[in-house]
């Protein structure tokens, strides 16, 4: 389990359907040791606060795995940062890591907290319109970090895997209820048990499970 790259990079300007949009996507590589704070990486920013950032959703992460099979599919090489990261891994797909797992990375202490939900901005910065439906569809997601310890963190430093959650739900199955078997009650249920679950995605199951 390593962390291959780091990005970061402050909300800019562009034009979405004829329109001015701010965005904290567009991140650049960052070199040497950063300070990962509890709401977000050292130069890095978020438009929108209220789906992106927080001590929930501190640091976006996803998996280099899956650039291969996007590559294959497009039919073109990806750049870094390629669906707006804050960390690419590697060893750590969403069918690997549970929410709740706590990593040591640097100085520093992560835990995940839910998947993350690709929106249209992310299919913006790749100019396919169908991104955020194939993301969803396809599982390759990617994750969320809170941060439990704020401290440096570098890329090529490796994770190690401090605390496994007792649940055992993995992104994947997160992402399986999500949008996939969205009346699977008992699984919900399973997944509302889970502490370290997001206060966001917690509200949306409740809600689900009410209706």
């Amino acid at each position: 389990m390593q962390l291959l790259s780091l990005y970061a990079g402050k909300p800019v300007k562009v034009t979405y359907r004829e329109k001015p949009l701010e965005t904290g996507i567009y991140k650049q590589p960052v070199h040497g040791k950063v300070f990962l704070g509890k709401t977000n990486l050292e130069g890095d920013g978020q438009a929108d606060l209220v789906n992106h950032g927080g001590t929930d959703k501190a640091v976006c992460v996803y998996c280099h795995e899956h650039y291969a099979y996007w590559e294959q599919r497009w039919g073109r090489k990806l750049d870094g940062c390629a669906f707006g990261e804050n960390f690419t891994v590697t060893g750590m797909t969403e069918s690997d890591v549970c929410i709740g797992d706590v990593f040591e990375i640097g100085s520093a202490h992560v835990q995940i907290s839910q998947p993350r939900q690709p929106c249209y901005k992310v299919a913006h910065k790749q100019g396919l319109t169908e991104l955020t439906m194939w993301m969803q569809e396809s599982g390759y997601t990617g994750y969320y970090f809170r941060v439990l310890k704020e401290g440096a963190v570098e890329a090529g430093q490796p994770f190690r895997l401090a605390a496994r959650d007792a649940a055992g739900i993995t992104i994947a199955e997160a992402n399986r209820l999500k949008y996939h078997d969205k009346s699977d009650t008992e699984g919900i249920r399973r997944l509302l048990e889970v502490s370290a679950l997001s206060v966001s995605w917690r509200e949306s199951f409740e809600k689900r499970i009410r209706s």
